[in-house]
């Protein structure tokens, strides 16, 4: 009989073991994910990223200024973008005139194309043709978590038009004392 105590004793000894054992097995901690709000906007360009537009002055007497040809694309903006889906869902790109006046019967618009395709994401979708003034205007919207990639070929290419104010009378307008220098905001901005 003795031989059998000590045998369950060492039994429930080892059993006890194995019990306790066990509930060491498993241990938990935490692990925090912290995403960053990133709102970055760059404009790039081959060279400078100074535009010079005017018209061509006439060859003959009797002829007007030319302004056809008047137009530049050698900027591109490019954007990084993680928005909040619940406080930020989007973000759009305003672009307007900051510094300096646009001579009178001139109009000068910007259009940008569609993303070139060299990120990821969510890309913004512009709004066509835009006619700047002082007035901040959505050229691109809808932008969601996105990159475009950094440099010229990459995001959104912007075209530069200027044009002669369509209305009648305009020409007369027109005062070689008024040349200019335009200050153009681009502004990534929250919807």
């Amino acid at each position: 009989m003795r031989r059998t105590i000590t045998v369950l004793s060492g039994l429930l000894l080892a059993g006890t073991t194995m019990l306790t054992a066990q509930d060491d097995q498993d241990d938990v901690h935490n692990l925090i994910i912290k995403i960053p709000e990133v709102a970055l906007l760059d404009l790039e360009s081959v060279g400078d990223k100074t535009i010079n537009l005017g018209p061509e002055g006439p060859k003959e007497a009797g002829e007007a200024l030319d302004f056809s040809n008047q137009t530049n694309s050698e900027l591109w903006i490019n954007y990084s973008s993680v928005i909040g889906s619940k406080s930020e869902p989007a973000r759009d790109i305003t672009v307007q005139i900051t510094s300096g006046k646009l001579p009178t019967g001139i109009l000068l618009r910007v259009k940008s194309a569609k993303d070139a395709g060299q990120g990821d994401g969510t890309m913004g979708t512009p709004n066509g043709e835009i006619e700047l003034d002082e007035t901040a205007q959505q050229i691109i919207g809808g932008i969601g978590t996105s990159y475009t990639g950094d440099g010229v070929a990459k995001g959104h290419q912007l075209t530069y038009a200027l044009e002669l104010d369509g209305k009648k009378g305009s020409y007369a307008n027109l005062d070689y004392d008024q040349s200019t220098t335009l200050a153009i905001t681009y502004t990534l901005t929250d919807q």
